[in-house]
């Protein structure tokens, strides 16, 4: 494969704020260079081996991953801690606890329905839901063959996206889960999570009682 092509493909990944599978890379070469140019899903595929080869041997602290059947620019785990610290302090898409469990019973059981993630759970999952369709997480793919044809969840792209995961077959089995809830690192980014949501329920109930105090005066 021609080295110009390797940086196009290069920037072609860079630029995508989704990942961008082998085929679109090669519809926007031939879009400008023509029909006619000679690339595969191959060439795409050792162009990444070969920029992962160099990112690797200039220390660079970047690599090409596959996530959701595309490619796309990470940072390597050794800065996942660095990286991590800035994505607990944006809360706009933060996931409390509780939408990760039922995100997790929903990627572990999917298809499932409402009342079989209830009885899981053993709470009422209304919001949770709501929350996670918003955000694009879950969606809604039928109904089950059952009384009342309740409606059945499955896991999306989004949701690989949001988790850095190839495919459904990357989610960790369940002794690498048990591993995971042990590690400090983990230990400590769940620490911290729950310290911001205490801090702002307790911001909350201030700014409650200041409506009240002024609503009463």
């Amino acid at each position: 494969m021609d080295e110009i092509y390797k940086s196009v493909v290069e920037a072609l990944i860079f630029s995508s704020d989704e990942p961008i599978p082998d085929s679109e890379i090669i519809k926007a070469i031939k879009a400008i260079d023509g029909d006619d140019t000679d690339i595969s899903i191959e060439d795409i595929k050792k162009s990444v081996e070969e920029l992962n080869l160099s990112y690797k041997q200039n220390n660079q602290a970047i690599n090409i991953v596959q996530v959701a059947k595309g490619y796309l620019h990470a940072t390597k785990p050794e800065y996942a801690k660095y990286v991590g610290y800035l994505s607990t302090e944006k809360s706009k898409r933060r996931l409390s606890q509780a939408a990760l469990e039922t995100l997790a019973i929903i990627a572990y059981k999917q298809p499932i329905t409402k009342p079989e993630l209830e009885s899981i759970r053993g709470v009422n999952s209304d919001y949770i839901l709501t929350t996670l369709l918003e955000k694009q997480l879950i969606t809604i793919t039928g109904r089950a063959e059952t009384i009342g044809r309740p409606l059945l969840y499955e896991t999306t792209r989004e949701f690989l996206k949001y988790f850095g995961l190839k495919d459904l077959s990357d989610l960790p089995k369940p002794r690498e889960i048990e591993d995971i809830m042990q590690d400090e690192d983990f230990i400590e980014q769940k620490r911290r999570i729950m310290m911001n949501l205490m801090e702002e329920n307790l911001e909350k109930e201030d700014n409650e009682e200041s409506a009240n105090v002024n609503s009463d005066q």
